[in-house]
């Protein structure tokens, strides 16, 4: 019994660092101003048209004095958001399963802690669970994902 209670301590940061089950997480080991040019390219590069960006962080910094002690409690260095399109991927989704059509366009989350950048998007693979769809809807999470982990560990 105390092996597994010794078990459970070890293993229970690894399980609280886990990102939910609906988000992909990746991690790069640069800054956010180091990559985010790196990963705009490179999605514009596969027809991943931006269509929005966002400086999250720095709208955020505009109400740190409001939000006193609640501002930034995470130390995070920097926040962006993308929205991008694929026309092409947004025909394969709506001949799968126009329903999946909610999916388009898409977005990237980045934010930066710490020098390293992490890039946050939905798991399309899990809010497609069900549809007719989802095969369309594993590649397109597979491809997107190859992008801005290839961007990410470019120099």
């Amino acid at each position: 019994m105390k092996r597994w209670l010794i078990v459970l301590v070890v293993l229970l940061p690894v399980f609280s660092m886990a990102e939910p089950v609906g988000v992909i997480k990746i991690v790069g080991e640069r800054p956010l101003n180091q990559v985010y040019g790196k990963v705009h390219e490179a999605l514009e590069a596969e027809r991943f048209w931006v269509v929005f960006e966002a400086d999250m962080g720095s709208r955020m910094e505009r109400f740190a004095e409001k939000w006193g002690e609640d501002y930034n409690r995470n130390g995070l260095d920097a926040v962006k958001s993308l929205v991008v399109c694929n026309i092409w991927w947004t025909n394969q989704i709506a001949n799968a399963d126009p329903d999946l059509l909610a999916l388009c366009p898409l977005h990237l989350s980045l934010y930066e802690r710490d020098g390293r950048t992490v890039v946050l998007m939905p798991r399309l693979s899990v809010l497609a669970e069900g549809s007719p769809g989802k095969e369309k809807a594993v590649e397109l999470e597979k491809a997107l994902r190859a992008i801005v982990e290839e961007s990410l560990g470019s120099d």
